[in-house]
């Protein structure tokens, strides 16, 4: 999951140096999305580990 948020971060950086602004910001707003979803993913295994 922390891969795609960093292959779609990157793809927005790219978009954005290239003047892609729509694609920029959809692929920026992906990143953020699976981002968090990862973080929220790991704090949980890591809780029900403890447990």
């Amino acid at each position: 999951m922390f891969r795609w948020a960093i292959i779609f971060a990157v793809i927005a950086l790219l978009a954005s140096f290239l003047g892609f602004g729509g694609v920029a910001g959809l692929s920026a707003n992906f990143a953020y999305i699976l981002l968090a979803i990862a973080v929220i993913l790991f704090i949980v295994a890591f809780v029900s580990r403890r447990m």
